[in-house]
């Protein structure tokens, strides 16, 4: 018997020996006089048994099925794993059919001592900022890098945006490492998908702001204003407003979106097997619509602040790297290992020690703009330096023939390729000039 049903027979043993009336012991156990009666009838007749309930013992009728439950259990262990309960839950009426509550779900798994593997720190007390009231008005921007793959594959980093008014995230991608042309892609296809955000919310990483402590160029002391990085001239371009931000806490939506990316996608990425980018990329764009339908919330106004592109634009000219250059009196350009060659265009014969501008596209291609016009080019034959270089090892002294040949460690070559020699981590290039004046006295 448990305390209520202890605590009523000392009520009704004090009844039966007349210490107590019918009425002080309705108002001391809380009950009506009648039911009073009704249980001390029941207590005479069938003793302390009476006092129990007479569905102690019973399996519930709306109790689970046991192969229901055992079900449950293993495609937690198994298909699921890993998967937090309410993410679970969802996929269980998704993908098996199975229609079960999340306090359910949660009671069987508790029951086989299966805790949900996310860990949710205890909040801190913090003044909520108000959401922006329109779509479009900002787009919060981030890169996290994890295990995806959780060692199927190699480490990635995923470049998202999440809009603040609504919580949707129009895209993303998974990147080798958080650059900025992972930036710039998703950036295009937003533009390109929805249009011009008003304003881009990031932190103060080098690829959207040039650092403080960077010294400033002649031309920048003249001018009484930092140089844009590739980033921000594509904002500057596009008219969007960028807001850096000191702290994660204040940039805490694309934060939050992160941990939740970090559960519920790295569930899916396993359940789908993925072990590349291009098959994570894959899992990720299938998920987000998925996603937005789940999280997303309305906007407090309607309508939407994305500013519809123009006509006549060229993502090819905004979405792109710019350098500039002069060009050399045999009318060539200089870019890294490319030497490319312009042509006479636009009744102009000559480029000689003109300043053009070097556009590097994302497909890898360039182009060179002269005064907002794009000229005609061709890849111009490179300097025996550079031939050298491709086709010839360094001389290393000491070495023999095969260890010139043989790739560095690290990388990967194919047979007949040469690669320059690297130093030791302990070669006496790599030590400091203080450190050997020492050493000789």
């Amino acid at each position: 018997m448990n305390k209520k049903e202890q605590r009523r027979l000392m009520v009704l043993n004090e009844v039966e020996k007349g210490k107590m009336t019918g009425r002080e012991a309705a108002e001391m156990l809380g009950l009506s006089l009648r039911h009073v009666r009704r249980i001390l009838a029941a207590y005479r007749k069938e003793g302390a048994q009476a006092l129990a309930h007479g569905n102690r013992g019973r399996k519930p009728y709306h109790a689970l099925d046991e192969s229901l439950r055992r079900q449950v259990l293993e495609l937690a262990g198994s298909t699921y794993a890993g998967c937090n309960n309410q993410h679970f839950t969802e996929l269980l009426a998704e993908r098996e059919g199975i229609n079960l509550s999340r306090s359910t779900v949660r009671r069987i798994l508790l029951g086989a001592g299966v805790r949900s593997p996310r860990k949710r720190r205890p909040p801190k007390h913090r003044s909520r900022r108000e959401r922006y009231p329109e779509e479009g008005m900002l787009l919060q921007i981030d890169g996290s890098r994890d295990d995806w793959l959780e060692g199927r594959g190699p480490y990635l980093t995923l470049v998202g945006a999440i809009d603040d008014a609504t919580g949707k995230v129009p895209y993303g991608l998974f990147r080798g490492q958080e650059d900025a042309q992972g930036y710039a892609l998703l950036l295009r296809h937003i533009v390109e998908s929805h249009g011009i955000p008003e304003a881009l919310y990031h932190d103060a990483h080098g690829i959207f702001e040039r650092s403080k402590r960077e010294p400033e160029s002649l031309e920048e002391q003249f001018s009484g204003r930092r140089e844009p990085t590739q980033f921000g001239r594509m904002m500057e371009e596009l008219g969007i407003i960028s807001i850096t931000s000191r702290s994660p806490q204040a940039k805490g939506r694309i934060e939050r979106l992160w941990g939740t990316f970090q559960d519920r996608l790295k569930s899916e990425l396993r359940i789908a097997g993925a072990s590349t980018v291009e098959e994570a990329n894959s899992v990720l764009w299938d998920f987000l619509p998925r996603f937005n339908k789940r999280f997303a919330v309305p906007a407090r106004e309607p309508g939407s602040a994305y500013r519809q592109i123009p006509e006549d634009f060229k993502p090819d000219e905004v979405f792109c790297f710019k350098y500039q250059r002069t060009v050399g009196p045999d009318n060539v350009v200089r870019f890294g290992e490319h030497r490319i060659q312009i042509m006479p265009t636009n009744g102009r014969l000559s480029y000689v020690k003109a300043r053009v501008e070097v556009h590097e596209r994302m497909d890898g291609s360039l182009a060179v703009y002269y005064k907002g016009q794009c000229l005609l080019t061709k890849p111009a034959p490179p300097e025996a330096p550079v031939l050298r270089v491709r086709n010839t090892a360094r001389f290393i002294p000491g070495a023999k023939p095969q260890e010139i040949t043989a790739p560095m460690v690290g990388k990967t070559s194919e047979p007949g390729i040469r690669h320059p020699y690297k130093p030791a981590p302990n070669h006496p290039w790599r030590r400091s000039f203080k450190m050997y004046v020492d050493k000789r006295g």
